[in-house]
């Protein structure tokens, strides 16, 4: 015996039937009713949906060419053992990422070699001039922030990311609904209809980003997008002099969830700005699926300083090509408790000075 086809409200989901009285499908919920024929297509369409296929080629990067490292040099840090390269010429420095001292291990080897790199383009006079002004104007911070000599151990690094670029192809359906009120002398009316809304289209993405470092908070580096990747160039060791270069320790498969994520929110985004005129509209169902997709290895420019207050570390980053800033800042509340205090004295001295006003009047 065939099993019996039973039909859900694409209103309210409850489950329809069908009314003799109007020859027609009718939700004992809603009351919304449905043509046959309607309900058919809308149940094929369901039927038909695929889930998302994301899929990339991940050969990025190449192999070093036979004297390519044999200037550049690898420094451990032996309080978070990131692993830093620099050129030979680098004096004895600092943890860009947690601000402890390095040691120089050796000649650098392994991993994979950039394809690009994208150059400084602001240097370090540039990055201090910025955080002076991040800086300026908040009396509530603690000294130590401001302090020249600490200013000054601000650090021009690569940190390595991986460069994803796809086709994305598209088909969402929406939920949506219109509402039409009026009134007359005795009653409110409301009115809603109910859409099945769909959009199919496809989007082509270059150069999108994701951090390559597990050092490297990936909130901060999306913070100081976005880079021109247009200015890239093809990668060589040269423009390592006199900067330091985080090594990658999360390689490209491993950013794969993390670019799929990104690429499918964003295309969600570009198709929901199309579903205009409805009162609300709500994602039902999402099928994506990527074409030619390929990733690329390459370097960008961060300027960084991290410190501690109170056993917290803060860090700052700046866009080395655009300027950009991000990074929060403390509250010395020793400085608040005094300004607090300060500005209660002022409103009470204020307020006196206004209600004996007015008593001598």
């Amino acid at each position: 015996m065939a099993a019996l086809q039973q039909y859900k409200c694409p209103c309210c989901d409850g489950a329809i039937e069908f009314d003799s009285s109007l020859q027609k499908m009718k939700c004992p919920y809603c009351d919304t009713e449905f043509e046959m024929e309607t309900l058919i297509s809308y149940d094929d369409e369901l039927k038909n949906a695929k889930g998302d296929n994301m899929s990339w080629d991940t050969a990025a990067g190449s192999e070093w060419q036979e004297g390519e490292t044999e200037h550049l040099r690898v420094y451990v840090c032996k309080s978070c053992g990131g692993e830093i390269v620099g050129d030979e010429t680098l004096a004895a420095t600092a943890c860009p990422f947690c601000d402890n001292p390095v040691v120089m291990m050796g000649q650098f080897k392994g991993d994979l070699k950039p394809d690009y790199v994208i150059p400084f383009r602001l240097d370090k006079k540039a990055a201090i001039a910025a955080l002076k002004k991040h800086y300026g104007g908040k009396r509530l911070l603690p000294k130590v922030f401001s302090k020249e000599n600490h200013i000054e151990e601000v650090k021009g690094i690569y940190v390595p990311v991986w460069l994803f670029d796809t086709d994305a192809k598209a088909n969402i359906r929406y939920k949506a609904t219109r509402v039409r009120t009026w009134s007359d002398s005795k009653f409110y009316y409301t009115e809603t209809s109910f859409f099945s809304v769909t959009r199919g289209g496809s989007l082509g993405f270059q150069n999108v980003p994701v951090d390559g470092s597990t050092k490297m908070d990936d909130a901060l580096m999306e913070s100081i997008e976005p880079f021109d990747f247009s200015k890239a160039v093809d990668f060589q060791t040269a423009y390592l002099a006199g900067y330091l270069a985080d090594k990658y320790d999360v390689d490209s498969e491993q950013s794969i969830e993390r670019a799929n994520e990104r690429i499918k929110t964003s295309t969600e985004k570009a198709f929901a700005q199309t579903v205009t005129g409805y009162a609300t509209v709500t994602p039902m169902s999402s099928n994506i699926s990527f074409e030619n997709g390929t990733a690329k290895y390459a370097l960008c420019p961060v300027w960084l300083l991290n410190t501690k207050w109170k056993d917290q570390k803060y860090t700052f980053a700046m866009n080395g090509q655009t300027g950009k800033l991000v990074g929060d800042l403390p509250l010395d509340k020793a400085a608040y408790k005094r300004w607090l205090f300060g500005l209660t004295g002022i409103i009470g001295a204020a307020a006196f000075a206004v209600s004996y006003l007015m008593w001598l009047l």
